[in-house]
């Protein structure tokens, strides 16, 4: 008894520990097919990254603000100080070539031109390529995307791409730009120095003329007393003059003033504006100075009425001369009545004893019906007949007509001589 219940429990406890060890292998099996598996899955990953980032890349390119990314699904975004900011597609190309420009932060609906400046821009658009130059109207929210050709700007680089407004507030920004091939050479050394700022009420002198009256140039003489806020002299500064007329922007053109203004000192600046031919109404005149607009002067232009009186004369004078030439030129070439003529030759007095017929050989042919006829029609004309006479008798000859005197005479009575 006691030995089979010893054989039945050792045979018991070895089953339960074969169970045990049989459900760790099953574990340890199963562990080591989760690892297997997964490093299945990673070396698929791996496998399959290069083909996936470039997808993963194109959908987040939408939503990165950078120099390639795309016009239409950039998020519109300012600068942090307000200013307009301008992206270029390259950095450098070459002449021929093509630059595409987007800019953000800019007024709604405006107008802005594009141009590739050299000498960064130092001396103005004089420095610019303005005949490769485009324009641009931004959107409603302030950008923009342009094409803008690539050409070689008439001063050497460092060249820049200047976006400027053209209507409204005065805005603008540039970004670095090479133009390959394009001569390089060191920036101008600045020939003035200080600081200047106005320190009396500008004015503009002068006044119209008569030959302004008539459409030429208005001119005046800006007057502006400048003081040198800086510690070196200020020597022949060159300022930037422009006139600006409606919602359009100021039209700058630098004028260089001969003379030295010390440090801590004033003087007084004169620089001549001028209008185009024609201008009238309201303008502005703007003096600029380090990029910087100093004096903004209002100037009001009257209307050239002589030209409107010239063009009024001229609309007056012109037809009555043609009229009277016209007329001239009828009269002469108009054809002579025959009634006209009649009348014309009774009126004047023929010489006595001289015919057509005085120069003719005696016992011409019809020489005696013509002077008959040309008696009877002189006789017509003094006043003893009428043509009308004439023509309702036709039967009567001169010679053979009834005379009036002696038909209008009573016979004498006898003895009342």
């Amino acid at each position: 008894m006691n030995g089979e219940t010893g054989t039945g429990r050792s045979t018991g406890s070895g089953g339960a520990r074969a169970g045990v060890l049989r459900g760790a292998g099953t574990a340890e099996r199963a562990v080591r097919r989760g690892r297997r598996r997964a490093a299945a899955v990673l070396v698929l990953c791996l496998a399959l990254a290069p083909a996936l980032m470039p997808a993963a890349a194109a959908q987040a390119a939408p939503y990165a603000i950078g120099a390639h990314a795309p016009y239409a699904a950039v998020p519109y975004a300012t600068a942090a100080d307000g200013k307009p900011t301008v992206r270029l597609s390259a950095k450098e190309a070459g002449k021929g070539g093509t630059l595409t420009v987007t800019g953000r932060g800019w007024r709604p609906k405006a107008l802005l031109t594009l141009l590739i400046c050299g000498q960064n821009m130092i001396g103005g658009t004089n420095s610019c390529a303005n005949g490769d130059g485009r324009a641009v109207t931004t959107d409603t929210h302030g950008a923009f995307r342009r094409k803008l050709p690539v050409a070689e700007p008439p001063k050497p680089c460092p060249c820049v791409v200047h976006v400027a407004t053209v209507t409204g507030a005065a805005a603008e920004a540039e970004a670095p730009f090479t133009v390959a091939g394009h001569p390089v050479a060191p920036l101008p050394e600045e020939r003035t120095g200080g600081r200047l700022a106005v320190v009396a009420q500008p004015r503009l002198t002068g006044s119209s003329n008569l030959l302004t009256w008539f459409g030429a140039p208005a001119q005046r003489e800006l007057r502006v007393t400048v003081g040198n806020l800086g510690s070196a002299p200020a020597k022949d500064p060159v300022f930037q003059v422009g006139t600006s007329h409606g919602v359009f922007a100021p039209q700058w053109a630098e004028q260089q003033w001969r003379g030295t203004v010390p440090a801590g000192k004033k003087a007084e600046v004169r620089l001549p504006v001028e209008l185009p031919a024609g201008a009238h109404g309201d303008y502005l005149v703007s003096l600029k100075y380090g990029g910087k607009v100093l004096v903004e002067q209002p100037w009001g232009v009257g209307r050239p009425w002589g030209v409107t009186l010239f063009w009024v004369l001229l609309c007056v004078v012109v037809p009555t001369a043609v009229f009277r030439v016209g007329m001239a030129v009828v009269d002469r070439v108009r054809p002579h009545l025959p009634g006209r003529d009649r009348g014309r030759s009774a009126g004047r007095t023929r010489p006595a004893g001289r015919t057509h017929a005085a120069g003719r050989p005696p016992g011409a042919a019809g020489t005696g019906k013509r002077i008959r006829n040309r008696t009877a029609r002189e006789r017509a004309g003094d006043g003893t007949g009428t043509p009308d006479d004439s023509a309702a008798l036709p039967w009567f000859t001169p010679d053979t007509a009834p005379s009036t005197t002696t038909s209008t005479e009573r016979p004498t009575s006898k003895g009342s001589a």
